[in-house]
């Protein structure tokens, strides 16, 4: 199923319109040959069948769409998109008036005028986002073709940093205390994670989460862990339940913990992606009579030495033993930390750890390029500009194993 040409803007959004009308739990049925192309290229060369069976095309369409709509930056509307979609939890099977309806109280004017102006916008910003992936895997396939076909995006994303990519995963190899660490960094929303075992999660100190929908970091992986029914019905809220019961059973329910601490559930529904523990890092101070948070470096860098401290514990409790850990920005979103910030202040306890020999497989994850690519300029620097990248091709990002140095942490 070849990419070359890429599709045009107007054919990916007229299938867009398509998917809008018909809903995502219609897409077997839906011609979207276009939308199909795109997603089939920018999968795993190992995964790719030689013929794309209806249901797999209808997921991979379904994910391409929802890495799109990751990229248009958040607010009312990225959260429109999510809605006029069906792409937002529960509304899967809302028939495409009552998604339009919900959308347009967003923005808050009336179905006919959402219609008429914002949803346009919204459709055609989408339909950007999936051209600019689709000309972002040419060129990485064909780079003469793709040449001409990238020109468009270069105001944007620099062909030349090696976190610019259609890929959602990339492994960095990192020259660390005399080995080589292979560290992935996922550039998509924290919960399209997959395959990682505990992943690290931003909370205030007080350990309240955000509404499920809301869209940090903590609320989206509250909202993906959540336990639903057949038509999307939140049956069971297990990641806020058992980190109310963890602050319950230590006395500070109702009352703000240290800067630094890490409280420790399970992970609900993400199992089922392979994400076996949720570890919420205390680094955000409400505050006083404000909505605002302070948000100290050295308290992000004393909670990822925590999160660590605490994977060295569990790690063989598990079968198979817990190896992989992810860390978002933490810090930088409602705590208003820099990116810059942020990423030293994780990298210099992870740097602590790997100076210890340990063996963990890393993995760092941000939503957009511009982090993606200070993530590998900060990394370089470390490193003495010698950090090497590729795209990992593997579905779930996956690192391999670290190499050289005695672990203080023997894994399997």
């Amino acid at each position: 199923m070849p990419l070359m040409p890429v599709p045009d803007h107007a054919s990916i959004l007229e299938e867009i319109k398509t998917v809008r009308r018909g809903g995502i739990v219609r897409l077997r049925r839906l011609e979207v040959p276009s939308l199909a192309r795109i997603a089939f290229a920018l999968a795993p060369a190992d995964a790719r069948p030689a013929a794309v069976p209806a249901q797999s095309q209808s997921q991979s369409v379904e994910w391409l769409l929802r890495l799109a709509v990751s990229r248009l930056g958040g607010g009312t509307l990225q959260e429109a998109a999510e809605y006029t979609l069906g792409l937002t939890p529960g509304t899967r099977d809302w028939p495409g008036a009552d998604r339009r309806r919900r959308a347009a109280e967003l923005y808050g004017v009336s179905i006919e005028r959402f219609r008429k102006e914002q949803e346009a916008v919204v459709l055609d910003q989408v339909a950007e986002q999936v051209g600019r992936l689709a000309r972002a895997a040419l060129a990485e396939r064909h780079p003469a073709a793709g040449r001409d076909a990238a020109a468009g995006d270069a105001a944007h994303d620099d062909p030349a940093d090696p976190a610019v990519s259609a890929r959602t995963h990339r492994l960095l190899t990192v020259p660390a205390h005399g080995r080589t660490v292979p560290v992935t960094l996922h550039v998509h929303p924290v919960d399209l994670l997959r395959d990682v075992d505990v992943v690290v999660s931003p909370v205030n100190t007080y350990l309240a989460l955000p509404e499920a929908y809301k869209s940090s970091v903590a609320a989206s992986l509250r909202r993906a862990g959540a336990l639903r029914g057949l038509t999307g019905e939140v049956l069971g809220d297990p990641i806020h339940d058992e980190l109310r019961d963890w602050a319950t059973a230590r006395g500070t329910s109702g009352r703000p913990v240290l800067p630094g601490t890490v409280a420790v559930t399970g992970s609900g529904a993400l199992a089922g992606q392979g994400v076996r523990r949720v570890y919420h890092a205390a680094v955000a101070v409400p505050r006083a009579g404000t909505n605002d948070y302070d948000v100290l470096p050295a308290d992000v860098t004393r909670a990822v030495a925590h999160a660590l401290e605490l994977l060295a514990e569990e790690h063989e409790r598990f079968d198979p033993p817990l190896r992989s850990v992810c860390f978002p920005l933490l810090g930088s979103g409602r705590g208003g930390l820099p990116y810059e910030e942020s990423v030293r202040a994780v990298w210099a306890a992870v740097d602590a750890e790997l100076a210890r020999g340990a063996g963990w497989d890393i993995h760092l994850i941000v939503r957009g390029l511009a982090p993606a690519g200070l993530v590998v300029r900060m990394l370089t620097e470390y490193a003495g500009g010698s950090v090497d990248g590729r795209v990992d091709g593997r579905a779930d990002g996956r690192a391999g194993d670290m190499s050289g140095g005695e672990r203080s942490h023997p894994l399997p």
